[in-house]
């Protein structure tokens, strides 16, 4: 079977789409409703301990406003805040 280097080329357009597809297609996740475990998995450079500071945070304080606001947990500057920004959802509870 020959295969040209236009079929490579398409089959690999085609990967590339896929996979690239799969990982903008993850769901934010609400810092207001998620557990310790969950921000964890969801947000890069949150580790368990980060995430159980946002919870900690979020239960003394009555949930987060904004987004922004993540930046006043210990160990959450806007550097990592703005790495992650668009895995944030925040959805104020009635």
């Amino acid at each position: 079977m020959k295969v040209s280097t236009k079929q490579i080329v398409r089959v690999f357009a085609v990967f590339c789409l896929l996979v690239g597809g799969a990982a903008s297609a993850v769901e934010p996740v609400d810092i207001n409703k998620a557990d310790a475990q969950a921000l964890a998995k969801a947000l890069d450079g949150i580790g368990k301990s980060k995430a159980a500071l946002i919870v900690q945070y979020r239960d003394e304080h009555g949930g987060f406003a904004t987004v922004d606001e993540l930046v006043n947990v210990k160990g959450i500057g806007a550097r990592l805040l703005d790495a992650n920004r668009d895995k944030i959802l925040v959805r104020l509870s009635r």
